[in-house]
């Protein structure tokens, strides 16, 4: 069972180590625990800890935007391949109509990301634009809820 709750300041050490795995920081820029506990005290950032089966497995950033957006910043999951980040954004999705009244999501991915290109595709994202971004290409995607 997988549910997302508030992140607590006691998450982001777990957070660092999650970011560090090289299956996850080649796809990031990680933050280091003072980013994060910025960011997490900012009014419009909301940090959410994914527990599958109450054990803390990953978490998403996203940042409320004007005109009923959120920016989708982040999402990381401890262990790969098992559905928790297909089934964590599904949840979000509903976390951020419900809590927010969102229409819409964005969210940034690069292009070097096959695995997370295909899961935001297979979510219904669809790309918009394309950015620059330190020598890489970062391809911007949208979804309207």
């Amino acid at each position: 069972m997988l549910k997302l709750i508030p992140s607590l300041a006691e998450h982001i050490d777990a957070f660092i180590e999650m970011e560090q795995y090289s299956d996850t920081a080649q796809f990031i820029i990680p933050y280091t625990k003072a980013q994060h506990q910025t960011e997490m005290h900012k009014q419009d950032v909301i940090y959410l800890s994914i527990l599958s089966h109450k054990v803390l497995s990953g978490f998403i950033i996203l940042a409320r935007q004007a005109n009923r957006e959120v920016e989708f910043r982040r999402i990381v999951v401890d262990s790969k391949f098992r559905g928790i980040g297909q089934q964590a954004i599904v949840q979000m999705e509903q976390y951020c109509m419900t809590q927010f009244d969102t229409q819409r999501i964005w969210l940034d991915v690069f292009e070097s990301n096959q695995r997370g290109l295909h899961i935001y595709n297979k979510l219904g994202y669809k790309q918009f634009k394309t950015a620059p971004h330190q020598g890489q290409s970062l391809i911007l995607m949208e979804k309207y809820l």
